[in-house]
């Protein structure tokens, strides 16, 4: 099932995209550039979530991450 948008342009750009008509499906040009912009939100979106969360963590001191990756390369 689909939905319908209506988006408003100017006579200009709409003539415009009449030249090309028969070269470019523009509904499927506008679905796919949607498509992508919510992907990048989306992503922008869990970004900011992961920052937040980063941001409440208690700081480590210096050379602890060094230390895990040493003490694990020991390990084996």
């Amino acid at each position: 099932m689909s939905a319908v948008i209506s988006v408003r342009i100017p006579k200009r750009l709409k003539s415009e995209m009449d030249e090309f008509s028969g070269e470019v499906n523009w509904s499927e040009e506008i679905r796919k550039f949607l498509e992508k912009r919510v992907r990048e939100l989306r992503k922008e979106k869990t970004l900011a979530r992961v920052r937040s969360i980063i941001e409440r963590l208690p700081e480590q001191p210096q050379g602890t991450a060094a230390g895990y990756v040493r003490e694990d390369r020991d390990s084996r």
